[in-house]
């Protein structure tokens, strides 16, 4: 089942918020929602209801090939292309999918290998 935009900001939210270390505000403007980790951002929660979507860093080839599989995962909004995807409504566009997005963007930021590349991972 596709995440609506309301229940993928929120799921974004509870998965970043779940991880150690985490901290979030406004720091930018008071409509992007900023997670970081050891000072560095890792997820951008959008507020704005006409456009719901999330933003997370992303290896470029794992970027490319979700950009590739998904039509509401573009190149990341307002951020280096190459580095960062946006994540909007969609099909295919599950809960798993966002958890992993974010669980990932916080992997890089905070130097560790991705779960998905880790020994016994999913």
């Amino acid at each position: 089942m596709s995440a609506a935009g309301d229940r993928l900001q929120d799921t974004a939210r509870r998965a970043a918020l779940a991880l150690p270390d985490v901290s979030h505000g406004y720091p930018f403007t008071p409509g992007l929602d900023v997670y970081k980790v050891a000072g560095r951002v890792f997820l951008i929660v959008t507020d704005d209801p006409d456009e719901q979507i999330i933003t997370v860093k992303c290896e470029p080839e794992h970027a490319q090939a979700l950009e590739r599989g998904y039509a509401s995962i573009t190149p990341g909004r307002y951020l280096d292309k190459r580095h960062w995807i946006s994540l909007g409504p969609g099909p295919g566009i599950t809960e798993r999918l966002i958890t992993d997005a974010v669980e990932d963007s916080y992997d890089l930021v905070a130097g560790r290998p991705p779960r998905r590349d880790r020994p016994g991972s999913r």
